[in-house]
């Protein structure tokens, strides 16, 4: 059972790689609709809020450039999770594979 568990957690691994390199630019945050006018929704514009080095960040976003920034943000999302599992699975790996270095080994008894 634990050799074929480690072959499938390292083909899982292998697919994940492979999402990991598809993926586009990626940055974090989340993207907000604004508006200048709150009260009677006059104005609206758009902006991403993230942090990067413990810094708290705000960016305006222009309305031709919506689909890009989402798609970037989704690809960071994307990757955060993919590398969450991939470490999940590497964590199992190494228990799996020590416990079957540790695992006594039959020995053929001597008679003589």
């Amino acid at each position: 059972m634990g050799a074929q568990r480690l072959a499938k957690i390292e083909k899982e691994i292998e697919r994940i790689k492979q999402r990991i390199a598809e993926l586009g630019i990626i940055r974090p945050g989340s993207l907000t609709r604004q508006f200048k006018d709150p009260r009677n929704k006059r104005g609206a514009y758009y902006q991403v809020s993230y942090t990067h080095r413990m810094e708290s960040k705000t960016d305006y976003v222009r309305s031709d450039s919506l689909a890009e920034v989402r798609r970037q943000i989704r690809d960071y999302n994307t990757l955060k999770r993919l590398i969450k599992r991939w470490v999940e699975l590497g964590i199992e790996y190494s228990k799996l594979s020590m416990k079957r270095r540790l695992r006594p080994r039959k020995t053929q008894s001597r008679r003589g």
